[in-house]
């Protein structure tokens, strides 16, 4: 039935204008008004709907992963922005950058956008 509906993902925010300049200008992200709130454009042609929400609660998991090639890099790039990345302890134990080394996934390291919603650069 949907095979070839164009599906799109979305998120909430408390402040549209930080978002804004937070995925457009901190990310470098390509964003655009839209009546009900903001689209970003993804590489590879995906879009994200970003909407107000005035009782807006933070995601507590990863909404939106980047795929970098260098996570070092992506992470210093980032932390120069103003990007503040965040220290876990334990199984996800990450380095002094953020950054998780362990497992055999990814390396990961995961951040907040100005709503407290959680991202992350992966470098696989």
């Amino acid at each position: 039935m949907f095979t070839d509906t164009k599906a799109f993902s979305g998120f909430s925010v408390d402040d549209i204008p930080r978002a804004k300049q937070f995925y457009g200008e901190t990310l470098g992200l390509k964003v655009s008004d839209q009546p009900a709130g903001l689209a970003l454009r993804l590489g590879g042609g995906a879009e994200v709907f970003v909407y107000p929400k005035p009782n807006h609660t933070p995601a507590s998991f990863t909404i939106l992963n980047f795929r970098v090639d260098d996570i070092e890099q992506a992470v210093d790039e980032l932390a120069k922005a103003g990007v503040q990345f965040e220290q876990y302890t334990g199984e996800l134990q990450t380095d002094e950058k953020g950054i998780f080394h362990g497992g055999p996934g990814p390396k990961i390291a995961w951040f907040r956008d100005p709503a407290g919603n959680i991202l992350s650069v992966l470098e696989e």
